[in-house]
Parts: structure tokens; C-alpha cells; sequence
């Protein structure tokens, strides 16, 4: 009897009233804060997509609470919901005529709910219908509907349902941009719609309430029926309090708006390309003039400006060894490259557009030949979906990379603004911008001094900047140390060698020093300054004769300026040879010693033995017994054992492509990850921006700071190691990483094996489209 009563008032309770309120609300505070989602994609399809998952979610979870429906079932619906409306709307590119769905586009939604919240976050904003990134928008407003409108139509707490929108806009805010678009007006009209909901509940629960006393009481007939004007009267008073406070909240954020950033998920993610793991571009400057690359083809470009430059990376660390892009102990916006979906906002930007065409030829590395600030670009040839699932830029330095790296038949059309330019007589005039960059260490006095001596008497910064860029021009010489005819010129950029340029008799160098020089001089100045590499044409075909270094600085009335240090080709006069003159010689790189091995495998596997049946025919029998239990045995084992084979070969590829590199530094940079990546699979587990040498404490003992310290020299020394280092350091990381295992189980070894700490699923997808 009590259980028929329970069932009755359980079907009872989804009244019309409570229905239509319940899900009105509920719409009303979803809507409120899936708009959170708007700065991460800005693009119709998430206004299309917010209200067909609105509606859809709303029917599973409406049916669910009428029909008193299992919550696994319920589970099971919105899946399957998911399923047949994902495809298009979150892949609308993977459709056939714009609705039905492809077998690639099922695979990209499954794969998009599981690894699309990485890529949202490794990813520049906003991302627009790219790829399957709209998947974890759907599941976001999907799964919240189902969820949050069945708790409200069916628990006993049903105020609890507030938590599913609210937490949908916690979410987008977690994956949305630094700089928020609407900091207060969206989460104070999440709070008065959701205060308004609590107040409803409040007011249907007491009405409720109300009814069952009246019906309950002796006196019932004569009771007249409760009209429910208080609860109204509340619900009225609440909304007018809270209209009030949130006009005074938004006219207060308008007139003092917010003015820094606020900390979200992609502000600690490490992006997936570091320009640190790389040896800084500046460091190879030289190898452009060996004879066999000078004049050589690199590139091949259409529409660029007479004069105009090609700018590889813009580097603005200085160290006392290297110019680099961004820093490992120094915060650097330069230092943050991020995907791009389909353009860049440059609107901003003061100048004029323009459009390139590059075709590679015997270019090759990570660093894309660009131009000006990008604005879009557009990949060709038989590489096209790599490259553009593989470009990264950073918006800062205007400096574009590759993760892969470029290689010869690539080819692509970039458009990009540039930037407006004062004239070379509004140098002295030109004051120093606010621009933030690393502060340069160990800077040589014998460049101080030289300052001191092109600007004595010198007053004002531009007028102080225009001096020293004269001095530098008159006093200077080009050689690039190829030429047996032209006077010795050593190559590198570290203090010793900067400090060299000004103690020789003659002041000796190409563009490498020269631009370092001067962009150490304009930083002691006080002009924010860094180092570009790149190229001037004078025609289409880019030859390695076209290699330049020049300077940008940061200017308080054009933003970054272009300047050209480098002084004009011209004979280097003939100069006596100093008594006791210092000789410089480069530094070589010391192979790291053989080590032994800690632990040897001594165990060899053990003899086995299979006897014959005597009877063939009783063999054959059991054989065909045995084989038909082994296939089913063996098809399940594989079903069952496919995922961590995937891993364990991901792994395998990500040794093999490391090991393979095409140059020794990155054999030897690959090498460490692969130390630094076992490391972690073993559950030792270093900070995020851990250095090697902080890995290597971590690691434990003294060979793998050996390691660490050959790695760093190898990046950071003025020359390039030699294949046998690189072999050297790989023979090494082998019984590192055998010393790894010592102590554990097998267990504990099989997990480090299958381990997807060093991995994760994007990662993993883009080992094997390599």
C-alpha cells in the first residue's frame, strides 16, 4: 500500500507547472552560461549547437522523469543522443550534405570528447568550426541538460540542478582566453537567474506545503484555497533586489573595468612546442655561407615588397652564450607559441597587408619563413594537413614554426600586416616603448665602454640609439671567416666573442655580432630591443648568401621598429699582427664516457623440451583441439591487449624518430627527452618546468647529471656536436634507462612500459601522422 502511494506521488510530482517552470529556468540559466563559451570559438555553429543540445538533452531528461526511467537508461539515451546529433554539429566538416554523418566524422566526435579539451587549450582563441573542437562544447551542454534537468525534475533536493549550469560556466571560463570579454555582466546574470530559481523553489515548495495541510486539516472544507500571492510577493521583492545590486555591479565594472588577466587552464599548460627545446637559430647563422648552401635555393617567394625581409625568429634572451627565444628560467612572452585555428586578429595592427607565396626548396628546420604580423595562412602540396595541424605562432615576436619542420616541395601563402615604419631621419627622435622583455646577462664591459665613448655628449634616447648605430657602422668590417682571402672572423655571439669584436685593432664580424651588439647596446639605452634572423632577397629565389641578423626595438610612438645595424661591405684594411695577441679557439664538446652497465641480465631463458605422441593421428586431433581454444583465446588476448600495444609502439616510433634526427644537437636534445621521458613513465615525476639538471637530482645518481651537463652544452655552446657525441649520449641514456629498473618487480616494470605519463592522447595521434 505505501509502495503503490510512494510510485503515485513520484509520477505526480512532474505537474505541468512544475514542468514548464523547471525547464524554463533551467534553459534560461543554461543559455546564461554557455555564452561563457563565446570567446572560445565566436562562430554561429556554437549558437546552433547551444540550442539544439539545449532541446535534445532536455527531451532525454523530460522522457526520462514521466517515464520514471532508470538512470543507466537515461545514461544510455543521452549517448546515444550524443551519436546520431553529434557529427553535424560539433564535425560539420565530416558530414554529407551538412547532416549525414561519415564513419570519420563518428571517429573524430569519439576522439574529440576524450582528447578535444587538451587541443582547446594548446590552441589559439578563438578556434572558430576547426577540426572536432566543438565536441567538448556539445558534451559540455548535452551532458549538463540531461544531468542538471533530471535532477530538478526528479530529486527530492531538486535545487540541486543550479550546480549543472553553473559548472558549465565555471568549465568555458577554465578553457576561455586570459583577457575576459564580459568579466561581470555574464556571471551576475548566471547569479540573478539562478537566485531567481532557488526563489521559485522556495515559493513552489511552500505552496505545495500549504495545499497538503489544507487538505490534511479537519477543517479543510471550510478553508478557503490558498492563492499564493505571499510566495508571489516574495519571489517579486527578491527579483527587484537583485535587479538593483546587479545594475549597480555592471555600472561599477564598466566605469572600473578590470585591467589584468585572469589565471585559467591554458595559462599553466605547457604548450606542445617549446622553442627552448631547440638550439637558438642565431647559433647556425654561419653555416648559411659554407659553400655548399651560399647559393644555394632555399625558398622560392612571390610578393614581397621591394626590400622587404623575411623573418625567421625574433630572439630576445641574451644569456652571455646564446640570443634565444624565450627563456628557461626568465618569463617571456616570446617564449609562448600556440596553434592557430584560421586567423589571426591583427586589426590592431597599424599598416598595410600583404600576401606571400613560399614554395621550399633546400630550406629546412622548424622556423617558417614569415613576414610582418600573420594574419592567415594557407598550406598546399601533399604535406598540407601535417603542416597545418603542425603550425604554431607566437603573436609577439611575429615568429611561425613548424613542429615537424619544413622540408623541400612544402609550399604555402601567408598573409600578414606590416607594421607602419618612421623614417631613418626620425631615429634620434624616437623614444623607448614599454614593451617587457628578459633583462640580458652578463653583458661585456668592452661593449659598455664603447657605448660610452659613440655617445658622449649625446643627449636623449633615440638621439643616443641614432650614435651608437653610427659608431657601429663606421668602425665595422664584414667578413664571414669563409673566404681564405678575408681576415679571420670567429663565429658565435657569446660575451667573449662580443667582447673580442671590440679589443681587435679592427673591429671584424658579420651580421651575428653586429645585430647582438647593437641590440645590447639599445637595451642599455633603455630601448626594449631583440635580435631577428632572417633574410633580405633582392629577388624571388632565397639563396643562403641572403642570410641577415638586424634589430627591432620597441618604441613609444611606433611599437617595434626595424633597424638594420650591420655595416656596409667594404676592404678591410691591412692590419700588423698585435705581439702576445690573445688566440681564441672555439670550444669543443667533451663525449661523455662510456659507461658500464649496473645491472646485467645474466638469466638466460631455459631449455624447453616437446615430446612426440607416438600416434600422429592423436597429435593432429589434439593439435586441431588445442588451435580452435587458442584462436578465441588469442582474438580476446588481442582485443584485450591492443590498446597497450599502441603505447608501447607509440614509444617505440618516438625512440626511433629521436634517435634518427638529422642533426647530431638534435639527437642529442631528443635523447635527453627520451631519458626525461622513462623518468616519468618510472613515477618519478619532476616539475613542469623542471630544468635537466633538476631531473637529473630527481632521477638519482651521477651519471644522469653527467648527462644533463652534456645535454646543456651541447644547446648552449658556440659549436655544433659531432655524430659521435650524439652516439655517445644515446649509448649513455640505454643504461640510464636500464638502471631505471633495478629494484622494481616485474609488475612495476610493465607498468612503466605501458605507462601514458610521458604520452597523452594528442601526442600519441601526432607520433603516428609523423
Amino acid at each position: 500500500m505505501s509502495r503503490q502511494k510512494t510510485t503515485t506521488r513520484a509520477r505526480s510530482a512532474v505537474t505541468p507547472l512544475f514542468l514548464v517552470v523547471n525547464t524554463s529556468m533551467f534553459w534560461l540559466c543554461t543559455m546564461v552560461a554557455a555564452s561563457a563559451l563565446w570567446p572560445i570559438y565566436r562562430s554561429t555553429a556554437l549558437i546552433t549547437l547551444v540550442a539544439v543540445a539545449l532541446g535534445a538533452g532536455s527531451i532525454v531528461a523530460i522522457a526520462g522523469a514521466y517515464l520514471r526511467l532508470a538512470s543507466p537508461l537515461v545514461m544510455m539515451l543521452a549517448i546515444a543522443t550524443f551519436l546520431l546529433i553529434g557529427v553535424p554539429l560539433a564535425v560539420p566538416s565530416k558530414t554529407q550534405s551538412g547532416v549525414l554523418p561519415t564513419l570519420d566524422g563518428v571517429l573524430d566526435l569519439v576522439t574529440g570528447a576524450a582528447l578535444g579539451w587538451k587541443q582547446l587549450l594548446t590552441i589559439t582563441l578563438p578556434v572558430g568550426e576547426y577540426q572536432a573542437l566543438l565536441v567538448p562544447a556539445l558534451v559540455l551542454v548535452l551532458g549538463s541538460t540531461v544531468i542538471g534537468l533530471s535532477v530538478a525534475l526528479r530529486a527530492r533536493r531538486g535545487e540541486l540542478a543550479v550546480l549543472a549550469p553553473i559548472i558549465l560556466f565555471l568549465v568555458a571560463t577554465a578553457f576561455g582566453p586570459r583577457y575576459p570579454d564580459r568579466p561581470l555582466v555574464t556571471p551576475i546574470a548566471l547569479l540573478v537567474a539562478v537566485l531567481l530559481w532557488l526563489v521559485w523553489f522556495r515559493w513552489y515548495r511552500r505552496r505545495m506545503a500549504i495545499r497538503s495541510l489544507v487538505v490534511t486539516s479537519a477543517d479543510a472544507p471550510h478553508r478557503p484555497p490558498e492563492s499564493g500571492f505571499a510566495g508571489l510577493r516574495t519571489a517579486i521583492s527578491a527579483a527587484v533586489i537583485m535587479a538593483v545590486a546587479s545594475s549597480a555591479a555592471v555600472a561599477a565594472a564598466a566605469v572600473i573595468p578590470p585591467t589584468s588577466s585572469r589565471t585559467v587552464l591554458r595559462t599553466a599548460i605547457v604548450q606542445p612546442f617549446d622553442p627552448r627545446d631547440y638550439v637558438s637559430p642565431l647559433s647556425g647563422f654561419r653555416r648559411y655561407w659554407k659553400p655548399a648552401i651560399v647559393d644555394s635555393t632555399l625558398f622560392q617567394v612571390t610578393g614581397l615588397p621591394e626590400g622587404g625581409r623575411i623573418r625567421l625568429a625574433a630572439l630576445d634572451t641574451y644569456d652571455g652564450v646564446v640570443y634565444s627565444v624565450g627563456s628557461d628560467t626568465v618569463t617571456s612572452l616570446s617564449g609562448s607559441f600556440t596553434r592557430v585555428p584560421a586567423a589571426y586578429d591583427q586589426s590592431g595592427v597599424d599598416g598595410s597587408s600583404q600576401s606571400l607565396q613560399v614554395i621550399i626548396d633546400d630550406y629546412s628546420g622548424v622556423w617558417m619563413p614569415t613576414i610582418g604580423q600573420f594574419e592567415s595562412v594557407k598550406f598546399t602540396g601533399s604535406d598540407s594537413s601535417r603542416l597545418r595541424d603542425e603550425f604554431y605562432y607566437n603573436n609577439v615576436s611575429g615568429t611561425a614554426a613548424v613542429l615537424g619542420g619544413l622540408s623541400k616541395g612544402d609550399a604555402y601563402s601567408i598573409t600578414a600586416v606590416l607594421p607602419t615604419q618612421p623614417p631613418e631621419a626620425e631615429l634620434a627622435a624616437l623614444e623607448p616603448g614599454s614593451a617587457s622583455i628578459p633583462t640580458a646577462r652578463n653583458i661585456p664591459d668592452e661593449l659598455t665602454a664603447r657605448l660610452d665613448e659613440y655617445t658622449d655628449g649625446v643627449t636623449g634616447a633615440g638621439a643616443r640609439l641614432a650614435a651608437a648605430l653610427d659608431g657601429l657602422k663606421a668602425d665595422g668590417y664584414i667578413s664571414h671567416g669563409i673566404d681564405i682571402d678575408q681576415p679571420p672572423s670567429r663565429s658565435g655571439h657569446a660575451a667573449d666573442r662580443i667582447s673580442q669584436l671590440f679589443t681587435d685593432p679592427r673591429m671584424i664580424g658579420d651580421a651575428e655580432q653586429y645585430a647582438v651588439a647593437a641590440a645590447l647596446m639599445a637595451t642599455d639605452i633603455g630601448f626594449p630591443s631583440r635580435v631577428v634572423l632572417g633574410f633580405v632577397p633582392s629577388g624571388e629565389l632565397v639563396t643562403g648568401s641572403d642570410i641577415s641578423a638586424w634589430i627591432e626595438v620597441d618604441t613609444a610612438q611606433f611599437g617595434w621598429v626595424t633597424i638594420d645595424p650591420n655595416p656596409a661591405v667594404r676592404d678591410i684594411p691591412e692590419e700588423l699582427p698585435q705581439e702576445n695577441a690573445r688566440v681564441a679557439r672555439p670550444q669543443t664538446i667533451v663525449p661523455p664516457p662510456v659507461l658500464e652497465s649496473e645491472s646485467v641480465d645474466r638469466q638466460t631463458a631455459p631449455d624447453t623440451e616437446q615430446d612426440q605422441a607416438p600416434d600422429v593421428n592423436l597429435v593432429l586431433q589434439a593439435l586441431l583441439a588445442v588451435a580452435r581454444v587458442l584462436g578465441w583465446v588469442v582474438a580476446v588476448g588481442a582485443i584485450v591487449l591492443a590498446p597497450f600495444m599502441v603505447v608501447i609502439a607509440a614509444k617505440v616510433r618516438r625512440r626511433w624518430l629521436r634517435r634518427r634526427a638529422s642533426s647530431p644537437i638534435q639527437r642529442i636534445s631528443g635523447g635527453w627527452r627520451e631519458f626525461e621521458d622513462a623518468v616519468i613513465d618510472h613515477g618519478l615525476n619532476p616539475a613542469a618546468a623542471a630544468t635537466r639538471s633538476e631531473v637529473a637530482s630527481i632521477a638519482g645518481g651521477a651519471r644522469s647529471e653527467v648527462l644533463a651537463a652534456i645535454a646543456d652544452r651541447a644547446n648552449f655552446a658556440p659549436d655544433a656536436p659531432s655524430a659521435s657525441d650524439a652516439d655517445n649520449v644515446w649509448r649513455a641514456i640505454d643504461e640510464l634507462q636500464a638502471s631505471l629498473d633495478d629494484g622494481l618487480t616485474w609488475w612495476q616494470r610493465l607498468r612503466a612500459r605501458i605507462s601514458l605519463q610521458s604520452l597523452g592522447g594528442y601526442s600519441v595521434k601526432n607520433l603516428f601522422k609523423r
